[in-house]
């Protein structure tokens, strides 16, 4: 059994970001290929998103501490719980390093000895300089899209009609502020043969209500409801031409940018942050532009309208990378592999060996009339 522990009391959300997509798509895989995999949540009973996951085996233990019970490879998704188990454990980090102080000292703690897996190569180095560890002690397994992007009909277009899409979480560092820029700088905002769309994931959260206010009052874009299957995400996106990632890179580094691939998949130019793990989903319709710049976006956009549609053959290429059968490929291919020893281990055998007690000193003993050391 292959158990992948989310975020202790929280649900899985569906259609809300990529470490969700990722972890039911793999489990989904997994139990495809007929090898038992589940999501476990903690502490919520069955009120944990598995109702919105009805094709992934879910599993509620009712304490983080029983997570040392279950048999099997387990896998922490994000949160570096220093909870014992049966056999060592991994965690996937899909996320950046957490910016403020106060929360390094658990996260280096909790990731001591775990076998680390990372969404990008950008990801492996940026961890590596944060826990103090060597870069190729860090796996790299890379997101994917589901098979459904690749495969989804695209609509007749619009003659002169160019359809974009914002498809991140409604939150400060998907870069939804520099969107919100960009529909006034004039070459955006003149150009009525241009729409915007944007929906509402995670407005769920707080700030996610906040901004899905701002963006319902805006007459330059319209807010439609979030899509929680990756069925109907492509078909949103299959319905628009760009798709708009203007991820903040100030305080917050995109480790990949699963939106980008399906998109990608679905036959979407991306206009994409240059930063963080972004240039890296590049199928071959990725435009990067200078991160943190209305002005920037806004030229990228420009430049994918002037390109005119993404090519068809383009699209079936870029089908092709970034599967989820590459990425449970790699994914096994990691719990399989013998992984290095964590630094914990090392300093800890070290401590044991400085307290182990010293040998004790030769003695000589007389053989044949000479005297010889014993052996240690």
């Amino acid at each position: 059994m292959i158990s992948f522990i989310w975020s202790p009391g929280n649900p899985l959300p569906a259609g809300t970001g990529g470490s969700e997509n990722y972890t039911a798509g793999q489990v989904r895989e997994l139990t495809r290929r007929g090898i038992p995999a589940q999501v476990v949540t903690i502490g919520l009973g069955a009120d944990d998103g598995r109702g919105e996951f009805t094709d992934v085996p879910f599993r509620a233990l009712s304490t983080l501490s029983e997570v040392g019970d279950l048999d099997g490879t387990v896998v922490f998704v994000n949160e570096p719980h220093p909870v014992p188990t049966s056999s060592p454990a991994f965690l996937i980090l899909h996320n950046p390093p957490p910016i403020r102080e106060q929360k390094k000292a658990f996260t280096v703690e909790g990731t001591r000895d775990r076998a680390l897996i990372a969404t990008s190569r950008y990801a492996a180095a940026l961890w590596s300089s944060y826990l103090d560890v060597d870069v190729a002690t860090v796996n790299v397994v890379y997101p994917f899209a589901e098979p459904c992007f690749a495969a989804q009909p695209r609509p007749g277009r619009t003659a002169g009609k160019t359809r974009i899409l914002f498809a991140g979480r409604l939150s400060p560092e998907k870069g939804v502020y520099t969107l919100l820029e960009t529909l006034h700088i004039d070459i955006i905002e003149q150009d009525l043969d241009l729409t915007f769309t944007a929906t509402t994931a995670g407005a769920d959260k707080p700030q996610g209500k906040i901004i899905e206010r701002l963006l319902g009052e805006h007459p330059g874009i319209s807010v439609v409801a979030t899509r929680k299957t990756p069925a109907t995400m492509a078909a949103l996106m299959a319905d628009h031409d760009i798709v708009v990632m203007p991820s903040n890179s100030q305080y917050w580094h995109e480790t990949f940018g699963i939106v980008s691939i399906e998109a990608q998949h679905s036959g979407c130019w991306v206009i994409a942050s240059d930063d963080g793990g972004l240039p890296e989903t590049d199928c071959g319709g990725v435009v990067l532009v200078k991160p943190d710049n209305a002005e920037a976006l806004a030229w990228g956009i420009r430049e994918a309208v002037a390109s005119g549609p993404f090519p068809p053959a383009a699209r079936q290429d870029a089908g092709t990378r970034f599967t989820v059968e590459q990425s449970v490929d790699e994914l096994l291919k990691v719990f399989a592999q013998p992984q290095p020893i964590p630094p914990a281990t090392i300093v800890r055998q070290l401590e044991e060996l400085v307290l182990a007690p010293s040998a004790e000193p030769p003695h000589p003993v007389r053989t044949d009339g000479q005297l010889m050391e014993t052996p240690v």
